[in-house]
């Protein structure tokens, strides 16, 4: 008689899928609960101050980005206008 080989890659893929199914959307539900209840939530003064930290660097950024792109822009005309 043969033996039946079997793969074991095949058998681990198996047994994940089998224990997936065991949880299933209670299970999830539930973990995501305990994991929401652990989440420090930020105060709404936190919330404010972070919101104005950032977009005070996205407006100073802003500006440092204008200042490069303006002065190579010179710079490239300049250049070119050499030539001519």
């Amino acid at each position: 008689m043969a033996k039946k080989e079997t793969d074991p890659k095949a058998a681990k893929a198996a047994a994940k899928a089998e224990k997936a199914k065991k949880g299933g959307l209670k299970k999830y539900l539930k973990d995501l609960k305990s994991e929401l209840k652990k989440v420090v939530w930020p105060s709404r003064k936190q919330v404010i101050n972070n919101s104005g930290v950032v977009i005070t660097v996205m407006g100073i950024m802003g500006l440092f980005l204008f200042a490069i792109d303006t002065g190579l822009a010179a710079v490239i005309k300049a250049v070119l206008s050499i030539g001519s």
